[in-house]
């Protein structure tokens, strides 16, 4: 492949199936040529797993052009870029440094921006600002623009600081009850919905409601009600409206959590993909993410070559919930392809660098992925000495409250226990059992505690065989 085509095709590798859309629903192509490039890009986008090579045959130049189009386009309607010059022309307008050009962008813009842009909030205070900055100089052909705009929207923008405010409100009660397992956030279900379908208000407060919502469900684990929402969002990308890769990325990465919850890997494992296609401060999330879906789906070998590609980020981002969370799968990523050894000494270093973050942030699922490496090579004596020196069952019974708690840190200590000791069997499977059938029949819980024993079953066969035994007598069998 020439150098010229290789150096498009790496191009065309970190573009969006939404962002090549929008570029098709704008271009205005008379060279045939050009627009077929464009079309094989968007079937490439889309297509992610099935990548036509583009035509050599074509002049390298169409390919050179076609990329400064495809660059112009996209940074002229990315809300991020916009709200970045919003940003400096603010800073330049308090500092007295704007230059005559740049005011004129801002009066452009003022016929231009209105209520429902995304920085909406943001361009409305930067014309405060510059208000402020003409009036004091006696401009008052250009004041009378800029104050007039702000009498016009005055409404507009009250009504999204209230929204915004308000969506703070929300936002406490939703991550104290996802980070505790404590108190309620359904009641925001409804307004958080009007927030998003409200075509009348600024793009941000509308991404933060569907962002808000999408907790709301986590915390209650159904995800399915939300397809409607994220179609809607689906469609309001494609036309490009409220573009920036960072929000694609995020929306992919949504998807996956969607599909996932639906037992659609296929698409999970699809739109993770799509998520890890940029670099931003979430990428090891969309990371940690598409790795959980690819592991559950038995592709161990994948799941660890992506790991092992975003394994430099580790190293140096601060979000610790992040680090931790891609620590912890890849643990379990090593456990599964059967490197159990390299898994317990990485865990083993990490607990060890960084006790006091894992406690603070998501010491349950460390420690279920360490306690895997552990159990796995017999070392019960380890396994039990870990949770008294750390007091993990005592942390157990406050960790309970969360919507999504499986007791397999109990479990690793009563099967080490029996396995260390040779007593405890019908202890143990009595307690799984009773869980078990406690579980209402269509808990998406069951498949787990299932997964949890199939993968245990190596090192207690007598248990897990007693197990079903019990389950049969009840004429309940294995559900899943």
């Amino acid at each position: 492949m020439r150098a010229k085509l290789l150096s498009f095709t790496e191009y065309a590798a970190t573009l969006l199936p939404h962002e090549t859309a929008y570029l098709l629903g704008v271009q205005q192509f008379e060279d045939k040529i050009k627009l077929s490039i464009l079309e094989r890009l968007h079937q490439n986008c889309v297509e992610i797993q099935q990548v036509t090579p583009y035509d050599e045959q074509i002049d390298k130049r169409k390919y050179s052009s076609l990329k400064t189009w495809i660059a112009d386009r996209l940074e002229e309607n990315d809300v991020d870029a916009q709200f970045e010059w919003m940003n400096e022309m603010e800073r330049k307008t308090m500092t007295d440094s704007i230059e005559p050009e740049e005011e004129k962008s801002i009066l452009r813009a003022i016929r231009r921006i209105g209520p429902t842009h995304f920085f909406f909030i943001k361009f409305y205070e930067l014309v405060q600002t510059f208000r402020h900055f003409l009036l004091i100089r006696l401009r008052y052909d250009e004041h009378r623009v800029a104050n007039d705009f702000l009498v016009k929207n005055r409404s507009a923008y009250e009504r999204s600081k209230q929204t915004y405010e308000q969506l703070h409100e929300a936002t406490l009660d939703i991550v104290s009850q996802y980070s505790t397992g404590t108190g309620e956030s359904m009641q925001w279900q409804q307004w958080l919905v009007e927030v998003l379908h409200n075509e009348n208000l600024d793009g941000l407060n509308r991404y933060y409601a569907v962002i808000r919502l999408i907790f709301v469900h986590l915390n209650y684990g159904t995800l399915s009600p939300l397809l409607e929402q994220f179609e809607y969002l689906d469609k309001l990308f494609s036309s490009g409206t409220y573009y920036s890769k960072r929000l694609l990325l995020n929306y992919y990465s949504q998807r996956l959590l969607l599909h996932s919850k639906s037992k659609e890997y296929e698409k999970a494992v699809y739109y993770g993909y799509l998520s890890i296609r940029g670099k931003n401060s979430d990428y090891l999330h969309y990371v940690n993410n598409l790795a959980a879906v690819l592991m559950r789906v038995k592709k161990y070998p994948e799941a660890l070559s992506v790991m092992k590609a975003a394994y430099p980020d580790v190293k140096t981002t601060r979000n610790f919930h992040s680090k931790i969370g891609f620590v912890a799968f890849y643990i379990k990523c090593l456990n599964y392809n059967r490197q159990f050894k390299n898994a317990e000494s990485y865990a083993t270093a990490f607990l060890k660098a960084y006790k006091k973050e894992i406690f603070e942030y998501r010491w349950h699922l460390f420690f279920t992925a360490y306690f895997d490496a552990l159990f796995r090579q017999s070392k019960y004596g380890k396994l039990l000495s870990v949770a008294q020196q750390y007091r993990l069952l005592q942390k157990d019974k406050e960790y309970q409250k969360k919507a999504t708690y499986l007791p397999v840190i109990p479990w690793y200590c009563d099967m080490a226990t029996y396995r260390d000791s040779g007593q405890g069997l019908h202890p143990l499977a009595n307690n799984i059992c009773n869980y078990l059938l406690a579980l209402p029949p269509d808990s998406e819980k069951l498949p787990l505690v299932w997964e949890f024993l199939n993968e245990a079953k190596e090192h207690i066969p007598d248990v897990y065989q007693l197990i079903k035994s019990k389950l049969h007598e009840k004429n309940l069998g294995i559900r899943v």
